[in-house]
Order: structure tokens, then C-alpha cells, then sequence
């Protein structure tokens, strides 16, 4: 299994440490998995006999690139080695797709498997890569995009295949989580960003959270790989959290209730908004933790629950999708 790495940053440095940590068991499943190529945007690295992860990762953090090499087009460096998997972990870019995109579909035009993290390319082109995979025969697979470590996709596609998922509902974003955890302990919306700023957990613009950005693209993502729904990024209703008050914190408190950014799919509904939940119930989690409930028709409500952003947590939801394309070969 010869892998490449496209956009060797936070997630993809994870990644690389998890290839190294669990180098036995991928040894006992596929005994030639190997790295052959990484890229970042400054720079890229080849290598068909294998490159040690953790020399990558120690580079990239040392000078800031994954290679030696000046970056040329991403998909050159794909042309340019034999692989069988592409792990793609470049940036999101909800109005194009942006270089994750090419890259996912010069892969699969290939014939290549392809996992990634990257929200843009499904929340705009989701069908089409679908088809592209389909036509090529080659593999998709994307668990990491929603939920990071949570499991939701694979185990709504797989573990539940028996069952009718009627809806889902739930916090995908754990910097929105934490604002209003944080608001509802007093402070005014402006002192909870700022902190979450100060504790990283959000960017210097934060609007791509904040507005309900990220949970909606994550919301298609189900939409469409759940409910066989053929929806992009346009289609969702969408209110961040930017409009809720300490008054409306207050007030909710009042009545035994928290106010949480949720995201819902079903076969009708797409939406994400500020809701009243109340407290005790799975989804007025605390914190950063992403939370969602799953409505079945056999099995009823199945709540899971898990840390939605990091760089290992993230990489132990692309390794699973590595373990399912290693056994589908096999």
C-alpha cells in the first residue's frame, strides 16, 4: 500500500505520527505500506522505496516544509510517483474546493483511493466525486471530515446498515461548544471568543465557525452520504451564533435550558441554528466535544459523542478509513 499525503499540515504531520505508532498492526494487515510522497504549499518530497514518517514530520516542524524540493502543481507530484492511496488534508475552501479538490479528482480519474478530511470538495462536488470513484473503480472515503474522532459516517453507513436513520442532529463545531459554554457561565460573547482565540480553539477570523460555516458544510456531508441526498453547501438553512445575547443565555437558564449551534439532516430537513436544548440532555454537552443523536427506526436514538478537531484524533478517523480500504483489498 504506497501512500501520498497532500497538505502535510497539522492533520497530515497526525497522520504521519499515527502511521509510526501503529506500524505493527498496519505491518500485520499489509506489510508493504509505505509513504512515497508528502506535499505542503511550500515544498514536496518523493521517495518509492518509503519515507520515515516521523523525518517528515520532524522537517516540517524544523523548517516549515515537508521537502527539500519547491512545491511545483500538486497534481504533478501525483504523476510523478506510484501510489495506491491518496490521504488528502489540505485546507478547506468552501467556494471552490480549492486544491483539495483537484487533487481528489485527479486521483480517482486514476483509478486511485482516496480518503480525506477536507470539507469543500464534498459539501460542493459530492455527487460527482461519488460518480468519478464509482467509474473508475475506486474507493472514497472521508469519516474524518465530520465529527474528527467521532464516529458517524462509517458507523451510520456500516454498523447501522440494517437500520432506517431517520434523522441526525447535532454539534459539529466544538469552537461554537465552547463560546456558549462559556456564556452560559456569564461571560459576554466577545470575552468567550476571545478566549477561545487565546486557547486556540478558534482563528484570528472566526467566521468561518461562528457563522455556522463548518457545521453546514458538515451537514451536506450527511445529507448526501446518509440520506442519499444530492444537496451542496447553497442549500442549507444556516444562523451562526453571532446574534445570541447574554439575555437569551439568561433567559434560557431560567427555564432549565442551554442554547447549542445544532446541525440537522433528514430526508427534509438542512439546517443549522442556535436551539434550546435542555439541560441534561445529550446534546447540551459542555466544552469542545462534538455530540450528535442518531434517530433510527429499529434501534431509536444512538447518541456518540468525541472530540471533533486535533491533529491525532483527526488522523486515528483517517487511519480507520485506511484499515477499511486495506481489508476491501485484501
Amino acid at each position: 500500500m504506497r501512500i501520498v499525503i497532500a497538505g502535510f499540515g497539522t492533520v497530515g504531520r497526525g497522520f504521519a505520527e499515527v502511521l509510526q505508532m501503529k506500524s505493527d498492526l498496519l505491518s500485520s494487515l499489509d506489510d508493504k505500506i509505505k509513504i512515497v510522497a508528502a506535499f505542503d504549499s511550500k515544498s514536496y518530497v518523493t521517495d518509492a522505496d518509503g519515507l520515515d514518517p516521523l523525518i517528515l514530520v520532524k522537517r516540517k516542524k524544523d523548517t516549515g516544509s515537508v521537502g527539500s524540493d519547491a512545491m511545483k502543481e500538486g497534481t504533478d507530484v501525483l504523476d510523478s510517483v506510484e501510489y495506491d492511496v491518496l490521504v488528502d488534508t489540505s485546507p478547506t475552501d468552501i467556494r471552490t474546493g480549492g486544491d483539495g479538490l483537484r487533487y481528489i479528482e485527479h486521483a480517482l480519474k486514476h483509478g486511485k483511493d482516496v480518503i480525506t478530511v477536507n470539507k469543500g470538495p464534498l459539501a460542493l462536488k459530492f455527487r460527482e466525486l461519488n460518480e468519478l470513484a464509482e467509474k473508475n473503480g475506486a474507493v472514497l472515503r472521508f469519516e474524518g471530515s465530520v465529527g474528527g474522532a467521532m464516529p458517524i459516517i462509517n458507523l451510520c453507513a456500516e454498523n447501522l446498515k440494517g437500520e432506517r436513520v431517520r434523522s441526525i442532529r447535532g454539534i459539529f463545531n466544538g469552537t461554537c461548544n465552547f463560546i456558549l459554554s462559556r456564556m452560559d457561565t456569564g461571560l459576554p460573547f466577545e470575552q468567550a471568543l476571545r478566549e477561545a482565540q487565546q486557547l486556540g480553539y478558534a482563528e484570528s477570523d472566526p467566521s468561518y465557525d461562528i457563522e455556522g460555516i463548518d457545521t453546514a458544510c458538515k451537514v451536506v456531508i450527511l445529507a448526501n452520504s446518509i440520506f442519499s441526498r444530492d444537496v451542496t453547501f447553497s442549500d442549507v438553512s444556516i444562523t451562526g451564533i453571532t446574534s445570541v445575547s447574554a439575555e437569551a443565555i439568561a433567559l434560557a437558564s431560567d427555564h432549565d435550558m442551554v442554547i447549542r449551534l445544532i446541525g440537522e439532516v433528514s430526508d427534509t430537513v438542512l439546517e443549522v441554528s442556535p436551539r434550546l436544548i435542555p439541560k441534561g440532555h445529550p446534546l447540551s454537552v459542555s466544552g469542545t466535544l462534538n455530540t450528535a443523536q442518531i434517530i433510527t427506526d429499529l434501534a431509536g436514538p444512538i447518541t456518540v459523542s468525541g472530540r471533533g478537531a486535533g491533529r491525532i484524533e483527526t488522523a486515528s478517523a483517517i487511519l480507520s478509513d485506511l484499515i477499511a480500504i486495506i481489508d476491501r483489498r485484501r
